[in-house]
């Protein structure tokens, strides 16, 4: 499969950029920091973490996968 087949409008691409790249106040920061995990979300982590130790069980593994990953998501850039 190409990647391109997958990349999102321009539209998503510049909301998704104004989004990552805007700048945070203080407040802002330390009202998120101070935020607890609730019951379900620190479930679901869990579970992800669970799911990708049995998936990529040793250290080996994880980085492989994190190599392949990220020349998949490089693979999506035009530079």
């Amino acid at each position: 499969m190409r990647a391109d087949r997958y990349r999102p409008s321009p539209e998503v691409i510049a909301k998704v950029r104004a989004l990552s790249e805007r700048q945070l106040s203080a407040e802002e920061v330390e009202a998120a920091l101070r935020t607890p995990v609730s019951d379900w979300e620190r479930e679901e982590i869990l579970s992800l973490v669970a799911w990708f130790r049995r998936r990529y069980p040793t250290p080996a593994d994880r980085l492989a996968y994190v190599r392949r990953a990220y020349r998949r998501w490089q693979a999506t850039f035009d530079y």
